[in-house]
């Protein structure tokens, strides 16, 4: 199947730059001595360019340039004129711990003076635009899990930690012990970027680790998940160490997901509780419209959750050294049970379970509004709690990429800023699919690492 994208047929009209000021001054006052202005393409691929603060102020009102096809899945060829990253200065942030005078810089790529509408960021931004038409926004909690690996000396990939080894090594206290060093360093370098990190925990798989930080809009999230995955691999590689948030490293243990606590904001009120609940989860009618959307839409929603092929070794693993897989195989939703796709732990939210490691956070949380916001405009409900008439999710990455061209929410969703972007996608996601043929090679698993 061809790649080629689809241009856009009528691109809006061409958006007014930064005047400049804001990003200058507040490089400047904190002595930044380069910027790096990054953005991601459609697989999650964090791309940059290093400006240094002589350049600031021309960053902030010209953007800077890239050659699209270079850049990977963004829907350009060769000839195609440049992707111009113009920089969000609310997403600023200096980080020292990385290296002494280094700032970072999240970016809209822009084409000919128009958002270009294979941009995750912009993607989502378009998203949000629809819903804030209905009067609504967007909150988003993400739980980012990643193993630490290394390389034995057979060449297998193995726990960074060699000492780890238990049957069942979740919330271990020796494991948090020996990596207390990389920990605690991540956790001190988001805390002084303001995002509240409130916990670090071992998780479910040897070498696997989770380190949260509190909600915020969509849109910040998803910078803040791409961010901490740049931060997180950068780290890890400072001390010898390899972060990777590929979804199932280790056939025998425990996969790492993406899971998104999702809610609905009005007028700057939370918009889900609703303590006169009759099936006591605490959900007002639009959280359960909500709900039944993301469930309806669920497969659909598989192939931009779960992205890879690997994702699938995940979700349709039938056990694990500890004893569960902690991946639901049905579209279905209960109260505080981490086997079903949505989990309502309390009436502030639910958690979306599908996601897998390698998941484009802007790319998830954009899709998973468009078909929860398709509930609440069809005033959609999803029956009783642990309902098991639930749909089976997509067994391969191949079934997802038929559920999503099948879907039309789903696939708007890709497209919001500009049609062509889903056949796309769903291009890139079947030649991935045939590459690998569905298996699980020593080759894949590099390649998978590397780049997740």
């Amino acid at each position: 199947m061809s790649l080629t994208a689809t241009r856009p047929e009528a691109p809006p009209a061409p958006v007014e730059l930064p005047s400049g000021g804001e990003l200058a001054r507040r490089a400047h006052a904190d002595g930044i001595e380069f910027v790096m202005a990054l953005f991601v393409d459609l697989t999650g691929k964090p791309c940059a360019k290093l400006v240094p603060v002589e350049a600031i102020e021309e960053l902030e009102t010209e953007g800077v340039g890239f050659a699209g096809h270079a850049v990977g899945a963004m829907g350009q060829e060769p000839r195609d004129p440049d992707l111009v990253a113009i920089p969000d200065p609310s997403s600023y942030m200096p980080v020292p711990f990385i290296r002494p005078g280094l700032a970072i810089v999240h970016c809209d790529p822009h084409v000919e003076g128009h958002p270009w509408p294979y941009a995750p960021r912009v993607l989502l931004k378009a998203q949000l635009a629809r819903a804030a038409e209905l009067g609504l926004e967007l909150k988003v909690g993400a739980e980012v899990e990643y193993f630490l690996v290394e390389r034995g000396p057979d060449g297998a990939l193995r726990p960074a930690d060699p000492k780890d080894t238990a049957a069942r090594p979740c919330y271990d206290a020796r494991g948090l012990t020996r990596m207390y060093d990389h920990l605690t360093e991540v956790s001190k370098a988001i805390n002084s970027l303001g995002w509240g990190n409130y916990a670090n925990d071992h998780e479910d798989g040897n070498g696997q680790f989770e380190q949260n930080f509190a909600y915020a809009d969509a849109l910040t999230t998803a910078d803040r998940v791409v961010t901490l995955r740049y931060l997180l691999s950068v780290l890890a590689e400072q001390r010898g160490m390899t972060a990777t948030f590929m979804g199932k490293p280790f056939t025998d243990r425990t996969g790492s997901g993406l899971h998104m606590h999702l809610s609905l904001w009005r007028d700057g009120q939370p918009a889900f509780p609703d303590a006169a609940d009759p099936r006591g989860l605490g959900l007002s009618p639009l959280a359960y419209s909500f709900v039944a959307g993301l469930i309806e839409h669920a497969c659909g929603l598989q192939a931009v959750l779960a992205p890879t092929v690997n994702a699938y070794k995940r979700t349709g693993a039938s056990s694990t050294r500890s004893g569960a897989t902690w991946s639901p195989r049905q579209a279905s939703y209960g109260g505080n049970d981490r086997t079903h796709l949505l989990r309502v732990p309390d009436g502030n939210r639910v958690e979306l379970r599908g996601g897998d490691g390698s998941a484009n956070p802007y790319l998830a949380a954009a899709a998973a509004l468009a078909a929860g916001l398709d509930g609440v405009r069809r005033g959609l409900d999803p029956g009783d709690p642990g309902a098991t008439t639930s749909s089976p999710l997509p067994p391969t990455l191949l079934h997802a990429v038929e559920a999503l061209q099948a879907d039309p929410v789903v696939a708007a969703a890709l497209d919001a800023a500009g049609p062509g972007v889903c056949e796309y996608f769903a291009g890139l996601k079947r030649e991935e699919f045939f590459e690998w043929h569905g298996q699980v090679t020593p080759w894949e698993v590099d390649r998978y690492v590397t780049a997740f």
